[in-house]
């Protein structure tokens, strides 16, 4: 799955719940549980695997996706200011909502191989449910408007 419902769902959990005790692991939790729902992303392992490096559409792709991510979190945690423990909560629950992909990055973008990331690429592996573009984007982009429906509805 992309970021950006990783981080909106992280942060949606944060704003509604509030308790950080709560909130944080059910925003970490939430990471693989999107991930069992059919979707689609760009396959970095195989591309690298394939082709030796990512390609400049896949690069695109995560840089905007991260750039909307970040977009995305703050205007969440935004809603909650002036106060800002709430805030606080808000950005940690985007961010323990994309935390396992963060924690894969060095291994993609800077080749390191540590035994605990390549266990948890292969555990999300697992339980990845791949679907074609028009599906996978789909339910990324109504999963999206749940979250913002959930938060301002």
């Amino acid at each position: 799955m992309l970021e950006l419902p990783h981080t909106v769902v992280g942060a949606a959990i944060a704003a509604k719940v509030g308790n950080p005790a709560l909130a944080l692991p059910l925003a970490f939790a939430s990471h693989f549980i999107l991930d069992m729902v059919p979707h689609w992303n760009p396959h970095l392992n195989t591309e690298i695997r394939e082709k030796g490096k990512l390609s400049v559409t896949t690069n695109v792709i995560i840089v905007g996706d991260i750039l909307l991510s970040l977009v995305g979190g703050l205007l969440i945690a935004s809603t909650a200011l002036p106060n800002q423990e709430a805030f606080t909560v808000i950005i940690l629950g985007a961010l323990m909502g994309v935390l396992p992909d963060a924690l894969e990055a060095p291994y993609f973008f800077l080749g390191w191989k540590y035994p605990f990331v390549e266990k948890l690429l292969k555990f999300q592996k697992v339980i990845q449910n791949d679907a074609n573009p028009f599906l996978g984007l789909a339910t990324q982009v109504l999963t999206i408007i749940a979250c913002f429906w959930w938060i301002f509805g």
